[in-house]
């Protein structure tokens, strides 16, 4: 069976199946790695059951490195904010290895895409904390602001960082 063929098969399976048949379909999905990320990314921006999109959002968030590039595109171009929380929320499982090109969406000029890879870095945590510090240190304006407020909003890690940052700076001048 062609990989197109296994894909639909899997995204019908989560669409249609059992819980333990939604799972293998997760997992033979996840098996095909690199090759099936933008079809699964294209189900997952045009479909509007949220049931499905999570499940594929579980998909990549598990094939990890090769889906980031193509998430953080779509991130920046698909228009559907529930499509986007879904690839914001699999960056932020894939964690640590998503952290930079995240961080560099928070120069982007469409205040939506900053907020969605806020939301990824605040779901990574402690793997983000360093680089928005060092945003901080290295630009001004919305950028910045937005490394400060990313923080803010990750709970009592990001204050905390925030708090030590502010104190450097104060002794500095």
């Amino acid at each position: 069976m062609d990989e197109d063929a296994v894909i639909s098969r899997a995204v019908e399976m989560i669409r249609r199946g059992t819980l333990d048949q939604k799972h293998e379909a997760v997992r033979e999905l996840a098996r095909l790695g690199a090759a099936a990320v933008d079809p699964v990314i294209t189900v997952l921006v045009e479909e509007e059951d949220n049931d499905l999109r999570w499940y594929l959002s579980q998909v990549l968030a598990t094939i990890g490195g090769p889906a980031i590039e193509p998430m953080i595109l779509s991130l920046q171009m698909v228009p559907d904010d529930d499509a986007r929380r879904y690839l914001a929320a699999a960056l932020g499982t894939i964690g640590k290895p998503a952290v930079d090109p995240l961080i560099g969406l928070l120069t982007h000029d469409r205040e939506d895409v900053r907020g969605f890879a806020a939301l990824a870095l605040c779901r990574i945590g402690q793997p983000a904390v360093e680089p928005l510090l060092e945003m901080m240190d290295t630009t001004d304006g919305i950028p910045h602001t937005c490394a400060a407020l990313t923080l803010w909003k990750m709970g009592e890690l990001g204050p905390e960082a925030l708090s030590d940052y502010f104190k450097r700076k104060k002794e500095e001048e």
